[in-house]
C-alpha cells in the first residue's frame, strides 16, 4: 500500500453548541474540571479513548450526535454557561490588575515575553521533556490565573520529545509519533490576506530557515510556537523543529536561533496583527533563548540609531534570566567557529559585530575555554537580573558563576533566587478539592487561608480520600503494566497476575523523574535483599511505583532503567513494585495523588529545585528526600523525612551505600511504623497529623501563583522600570550608561585604595561604640561621583583572614587632593559582639546599575 498522508478535519458545529469550539481551543480546560465535564458527558467511553482531549473529542463525535446535542436544551444551556464563565475569566480583573493600579506613576509592565524551549501544558500538547517544561507550563497557567500579562514563546516540535516503551529485555525504546497541529488546540497566526505569517532567518550557504507561528491559548496567556516544517524550507531546515532536544551541534544552534531571534520576530508579528502591546520585559527561561538579545540589539541599532554598547544596555535592563542547571555539564555550549559561521561575515546581524557577540558568550574565567560559546554566560551577560530556582540553587549558581565577577565573594554575585512552585489546579486531584469544599468555603485553594483551613477537615475523611486516590493509582498502574508487558511480547493469557499487583491499603511510595545519573534512580537497589524485605514485610509492607525517561542518547540512563525493570520483573516482588513506562502529564496526575510518600534521592546539590514532591505534598503525601532543591529550605521536621547525606565522602559508591542505608533505615524504622500505627478507629493519627501539617504549611508556599507574584514584584517590574529609564529621552539613559561603563573600564586600572585610617574605639571596644573610618583613594581620571567607596564589615574567622555575615556602609566624599586622590569617610556603629573585621573597597556607581558587582570591577584595600 502506498504511504498514507494523514490530516485532521475539524467539525463544523451547530450554532447552538458552536461555543464548544472555543472552549476546546482554550487550554484552560486542562485545569478547570467543569469544562472537561462537558466534553466527557458527550460520551464517557469515547472521552477516555481520545485521551481526555476536547479537540480530539469533537473530531471523533459523529455529525448526527452533534446535531442531537444541539437539540438538547439542557446541554445547550450548560455550554452557554461555560462560555460565559470563560469570558468572565478572560476579562475580569485579577491580582495583577489590582496590584498594577496601586503602582501609580511608577507603572507596571503591559506585557512580559516568556521564552522557553519547552512547555508542559497538557498531555494533549506534548511539547515537553521534563521539569523545565512542566515549570514553564505552570508559570503560564499561574500567570493566567492571577492576571499577569505574559505572552509565551517557544517552538512547535512535530514529534514532541518521544514515547517511551520497553523491549523484552527491559531496555528503553523510543518512538516518535508525528503530531498534526490541526488536530491540536492550536491556531495558525495569519496575515490579513489569510496566508500564514512567517519569520525568516538567514543561514550559511545562502539557505533560509523559515517558520510559521502557531498560537496556543493558555487561559488568558497566548503561547506562540514556531514551526519550521513548512514549504519553502529545505529538508534540513524543516527538521529543525522535528524533535525536542533532537540532534546536536548545528541543529541545536539553529533551534536556539529560531527560539531567540525567531521568537522576537514572532512577537513583532503578534503585536502587528493583533494590536497586542510590545513586551516591556523579556524573560529567558534557561540559556536556550539567549539569542533573543541579538535580535533586540539589532532592532535598536538599526531602528533607533544606538551604538551596539548602548543597545546592549537597553536590552540588559529589561531582560530577566533564569538558570536551572546546577552543573556546568548541563549548559549548552557551541564552538566559537560555529558562532562565527552563523553570525559572522554577510550573516552578521545589522549592528551586532561578531567580536562583540563572541565576547558575550565567552568563558572569561579560570578554567573556562575561550574556544567555546556558553549560552548560560550569554544569558547572564544580556540580563541585568538573574535568578536560580531555590535558595540552595541560588547559592550553587553564585558559586558556579563567580568567575564572571572577579574580586567579589560568591554571595555578592548578582544571582538571586525564586523557588519554583506548582500550579495547584493542574496537579491537585479533583477528589481533594471536593473533600475541601464539603467542609469549608474553599473554592480554589489559591490562598494561604484556604490551605490553612485544610487542617480542620475531619481526619477520617482525609484517610478515606487518600484510600480512594491510592485505589485510583492502583487501577491505573495495573492497566499500564499490563499494556507494557503486551508491548514487550507477552500474551494476554499469561498476564493474569497484573490484575493483582499493588494494593490500595499498602503504604505507597512514588518515584518519578528524568533519569540522569545524578538523580540516582537505582539507589534503592543498592541492597536488593533489604529492599525485598521492606516490600514483603508481613506486618508493614511497602509498595513502590516508579517512572522515568532517559534521554535517547544517554546509554547510562537507559542501563539504570533496565536494572530497575529487571528488579520489578521478579515474580517474588512484582506485586509490590512497578515501573510504568512513558512518564507524562497524564500519568503524573494519577501518580502524585495516589502516593503516601514521595521519594527523591539526588546527589546533593545537583537538584536545582524539583517540583514533583510539591505536587505530591498538595495531595497529602509526605516527602522522603535528600535535603536538596526546594526541600532544603522547606523541610521542617514534621512534613516528611530528610535522608541524611554523606557530604565529604569522595568515593561515589561508598557515598551511595551510606545514603541508601539511611534510606532503608528511615522507611523501616520511621515511615512504615508511623503509617501502620492505627487507633481503634483504624486511623493512623500520627501519620494524619503530619499530612495535615504538610498540606496546611506547604500549600501556601509551593503554589505557582506565589512564584509568579515573586517574579512580578522582584524581577519583572524592576526590569520594566529599568528599561523605561534607559529608553526615555531617545534612549539617553542607555547612551549614558554605555559611555559610563566604557569610561570606567578604561580607567579602572588607576583606581586603588592608598590608605585607611580609623579612630574612635579602643583596644576592647563594646557594642554601641562608633568606629570612624577614613579612606584615601586614587581614582585616576574618574570622579568621586563615578564610584562608591564602601566599608565591608562583619565577623572574622579564627584566622582573621575572611569576613562572614558581611554588611556594607557607603563612605562620603570629604576631600579632593592633587593627582586624582580623594578622601572618603564615615562612621560605623558596632552592633555585634565577637571577632569583628572590616575592609575598604571601591566599586562602580551609576543609577543604571542593578548591582555594583555587575561590571565585575572592584578595588580592594
Amino acid at each position: 500500500m502506498k504511504a498514507i498522508r494523514r490530516f485532521s478535519v475539524r467539525p463544523v458545529l451547530p450554532a447552538s453548541i458552536a461555543p464548544l469550539g472555543d472552549l476546546a481551543m482554550n487550554l484552560r480546560w486542562s485545569w478547570h474540571p467543569p469544562l472537561r465535564d462537558i466534553f466527557e458527558s458527550i460520551d464517557p467511553e469515547r472521552w477516555l479513548s481520545v485521551g481526555a482531549d476536547p479537540v480530539a473529542m469533537l473530531s471523533a463525535t459523529p455529525v448526527e450526535e452533534l446535531d442531537a446535542l444541539a437539540a438538547d436544551e439542557g446541554f445547550v444551556a450548560r455550554v452557554a454557561e461555560a462560555e460565559q464563565g470563560l469570558e468572565r475569566y478572560l476579562a475580569e480583573d485579577r491580582w495583577y490588575q489590582q496590584w498594577a493600579s496601586e503602582q501609580g506613576e511608577d507603572g507596571a509592565p503591559a506585557a512580559i515575553a516568556y521564552f522557553s524551549p519547552e512547555y508542559g501544558i497538557a498531555a494533549a500538547l506534548p511539547q515537553y521533556s521534563g521539569g523545565l517544561g512542566i515549570l514553564a507550563g505552570d508559570h503560564l497557567k499561574a500567570a493566567s490565573d492571577i492576571g499577569v500579562p505574559i505572552v509565551g514563546v517557544g517552538l512547535f516540535y512535530k514529534t514532541g520529545y518521544f514515547r517511551q516503551s520497553l523491549n523484552h529485555d527491559g531496555w528503553q525504546t523510543e518512538t516518535y509519533p508525528v503530531l498534526d497541529p490541526d488536530g491540536l488546540p492550536l491556531s495558525l497566526l495569519r496575515e490579513e490576506d489569510g496566508t500564514a505569517s512567517v519569520v525568516v532567518i538567514d543561514l550559511p550557504g545562502g539557505r533560509e530557515l523559515r517558520a510559521q507561528v502557531w498560537r496556543a491559548q493558555v487561559g488568558r496567556v497566548p503561547l506562540l510556537l514556531l514551526d519550521s516544517d513548512i514549504p519553502g524550507n529545505d529538508d534540513g531546515a524543516r527538521a529543525v523543529t522535528e524533535r525536542l532536544y533532537g540532534g546536536g551541534g548545528e541543529q541545536r544552534l539553529q533551534q536556539e536561533m529560531l527560539l531567540g531571534i525567531g521568537g522576537v520576530r514572532a512577537l513583532r508579528l503578534w503585536s502587528r496583527l493583533t494590536g497586542a502591546p510590545t513586551p516591556d520585559v523579556y524573560h529567558s527561561n534557561e540559556g536556550h533563548a539567549g539569542f533573543l538579545a541579538v535580535e533586540r540589539i539589532s532592532e535598536l541599532v538599526t531602528g533607533e540609531g544606538l551604538s551596539f554598547d548602548a543597545a546592549l544596555e537597553a536590552v540588559r535592563a529589561a531582560t530577566v534570566f533564569t538558570t536551572h542547571t546546577p552543573v556546568p555539564a548541563g549548559i549548552d555550549r557551541f564552538e566559537r567557529r560555529l558562532i562565527e559561521i552563523y553570525f559572522g561575515g554577510d550573516l552578521a546581524p545589522a549592528g551586532v559585530p561578531i567580536d562583540s557577540l563572541l565576547e558575550l558568550g565567552k568563558e572569561t574565567y579560570e578554567g573556562g575555554d575561550s574556544s567555546m560559546f556558553n549560552m548560560a554566560v550569554l544569558g547572564l551577560r544580556i540580563a541585568q537580573r538573574a535568578n536560580g530556582v531555590s535558595k540552595l540553587h541560588g547559592v550553587v549558581s553564585r558559586d558556579m558563576f563567580d568567575g564572571l565577577f572577579p574580586g567579589f565573594d560568591a554571595d555578592e554575585v548578582p544571582i538571586t533566587s525564586i523557588t519554583n512552585g506548582v500550579h495547584g489546579p493542574t496537579w491537585v486531584d479533583r477528589k481533594v478539592y471536593e473533600m475541601a469544599r464539603r467542609h469549608s468555603d474553599i473554592t480554589d485553594l489559591d490562598s494561604r487561608e484556604s490551605w490553612e483551613a485544610m487542617a480542620e477537615i475531619p481526619r477520617d475523611e482525609v484517610w478515606a480520600t487518600k484510600r480512594e486516590l491510592r485505589q485510583q493509582l492502583v487501577t491505573e498502574a495495573r492497566a499500564r503494566v499490563r499494556a507494557s508487558w503486551i508491548e514487550r511480547g507477552a500474551s494476554p493469557a499469561e498476564l493474569g497476575w497484573t490484575n493483582e499487583i499493588l494494593d490500595p491499603d499498602v503504604l505507597t511510595i512514588g518515584f518519578a523523574r528524568r533519569v540522569p545519573t545524578y538523580k540516582r534512580l537505582t539507589l534503592m537497589l543498592s541492597d536488593p535483599a533489604r529492599l525485598k524485605k521492606l516490600l514483603l514485610d508481613p506486618e508493614r509492607p511497602v509498595q513502590i511505583v516508579i517512572a522515568g525517561k532517559s534521554h535517547p542518547a544517554d546509554e547510562t540512563g537507559k542501563q539504570l532503567i533496565q536494572q530497575m525493570v529487571k528488579f520489578t520483573d521478579d515474580p517474588e516482588v512484582r506485586h509490590r513494585i512497578a515501573f510504568l513506562p512513558n512518564y507524562d502529564i497524564a500519568m503524573a496526575q494519577h501518580l502524585y495523588p495516589g502516593c503516601d510518600v514521595w521519594l527523591n534521592n539526588p546527589l546533593r546539590p545537583f537538584e536545582a529545585s524539583g517540583t514533583s514532591g510539591m505536587k505530591a505534598a498538595l495531595n497529602g503525601a509526605l516527602n522522603l528526600s535528600i535535603l536538596d532543591g526546594w526541600w532544603d529550605e522547606w523541610f521542617d521536621g514534621n512534613n516528611g523525612w530528610a535522608i541524611p547525606t554523606a557530604d565529604g565522602v569522595e568515593d561515589p559508591d561508598r557515598r551511595d551505600d551510606i545514603e541508601a542505608n539511611a534510606l532503608y533505615d528511615l522507611i523501616e524504622n520511621q515511615v512504615a511504623p508511623r503509617f501502620y500505627d492505627v487507633d481503634d478507629a483504624k486511623l493512623p493519627q500520627n501519620w494524619l497529623a503530619m499530612v495535615m501539617h504538610t498540606v496546611s504549611t506547604l500549600g501556601p508556599k509551593v503554589r505557582a501563583s506565589r512564584m509568579v507574584r515573586e517574579y512580578t514584584e522582584r524581577l519583572y517590574v524592576p526590569a520594566a522600570r529599568s528599561g523605561w529609564a534607559l529608553r526615555d529621552g531617545d534612549f539617553a539613559g542607555a547612551r549614558d550608561l554605555a559611555a559610563y561603563k566604557s569610561k570606567v573600564r578604561a580607567g579602572w586600572d588607576q583606581v586603588h585604595v592608598d590608605h585607611v585610617e580609623s579612630s574612635g574605639v579602643g583596644d576592647s571596644p563594646e557594642i554601641g561604640e562608633t568606629l570612624h573610618v577614613g579612606a584615601y583613594v586614587s581614582l585616576g581620571a574618574l570622579s568621586p561621583d563615578d564610584v562608591e567607596v564602601q566599608v565591608a564589615h562583619g565577623r572574622t574567622n579564627h584566622r582573621g583572614d575572611d569576613l562572614h555575615d558581611v554588611t556594607t556602609l557607603a563612605l562620603e566624599h570629604t576631600e579632593t587632593y592633587e593627582q586624582g586622590r580623594h578622601k572618603f569617610a564615615g562612621d560605623l556603629k558596632l552592633k555585634t559582639s565577637g571577632a569583628f573585621g572590616y575592609t575598604v573597597r571601591v566599586l562602580p556607581k551609576h543609577p543604571g546599575l542593578a548591582s555594583p558587582a555587575s561590571l565585575g570591577l572592584v578595588a580592594n584595600a
